[in-house]
């Protein structure tokens, strides 16, 4: 995906969106492990492991979650930020930073 920051707030306005205050813990868990992994590595992160063999697993009812709110699928292992996933992994960033 190769959307601006400007499309994807532009998107973000057309329809109520979802802010991390809507999300339960368990989904913000996702989250929070995607922030890591961008803050660590420098990489923009689009999706995450949601089960491997090593024992990493997101919680079921999280991921149906974040599904059902419109933030990503699960597709096959992973779990895939869509659009409205990835400008709120990109907002939960901003306040680990103290930015927002």
């Amino acid at each position: 995906m190769t959307n601006t920051v400007a499309e994807l707030r532009s998107t973000a306005t057309e329809m109520r969106m979802t802010t991390p205050n809507d999300l339960s813990d368990k989904a913000l868990a996702i989250f929070t492990f995607a922030a890591f992994h961008q803050l660590e590595s420098g990489d923009a992160i689009t999706s995450v492991i949601a089960n491997d063999a090593a024992g990493h697993r997101a919680d079921p009812e999280a991921v149906a979650e974040l599904e059902a709110k419109g933030l990503g699928e699960l597709s096959g292992e992973r779990f895939v930020f869509n659009v409205a996933g990835q400008l709120m992994l990109s907002q939960i960033i901003d306040r680990i930073r103290g930015s927002i």
